[in-house]
């Protein structure tokens, strides 16, 4: 089955699963090749009612869900762990989520990588693998500790090929849910 309605935006079970569709497709839209980006995920029916302005829907759309508000670019100087530990959201924010693209590997290959490597070494073996795939990852968490992921392979750069689940992507996750600590 779609993840996608037949008139284009995502359908999704909860407000979690939909926010993610939801940035997955907005970062498709940029393209590939760009840097992670970061979003406070706030309720929708708060920041209507807060800021009536900022939340376009219909008059007869539902307000409630999550609405993702992009931040301020990652430095691309730091290293994105350093960077996340630096992160305290006001109480407004229910959540935050991340999307960012990385080079992926098959399970088959973990038997084959080289001990010893240091983190640019193993960088640069993972990119000359013939069986590497490009990947954007999305993922999300809440205060309360749901979890979300997709993932979209630049091979098959489809809405309809988009992966999710809540623990697809459990060390981002756990990072991010850290940033609420």
């Amino acid at each position: 089955m779609s993840n996608v309605s037949p008139s284009g935006p995502p359908m999704a079970a909860s407000p979690l699963t939909r926010a993610v569709l939801e940035i997955d497709e907005y970062a498709s839209g940029l393209g590939w090749d760009k840097p992670a980006r970061l979003f406070a995920l706030v309720d929708t029916a708060k920041l209507r009612a807060q800021a009536p302005n900022l939340v376009s829907t219909a008059d007869d759309a539902p307000v409630s869900g999550l609405t993702p508000i992009e931040q301020e670019e990652i430095p691309r100087n730091k290293p994105l762990d350093k960077f996340l530990g630096t992160i305290a959201w006001p109480d407004s924010v229910a959540g935050c989520a991340l999307t960012v693209e990385r080079l992926m590997l098959p399970p088959s290959a973990e038997t084959s990588v080289p001990e010893g490597l240091s983190d640019k070494e193993l960088a640069q073996w993972v990119a000359a693998h013939p069986d590497r795939q490009e990947v954007r990852m999305t993922v999300a968490v809440l205060r309360g500790g749901a979890r979300e992921s997709a993932i979209r392979l630049r091979e098959k750069d489809s809405a309809t090929e988009v992966l999710t689940g809540p623990d697809l992507v459990p060390g981002l996750a756990e990072a991010l849910a850290a940033t609420f600590a």
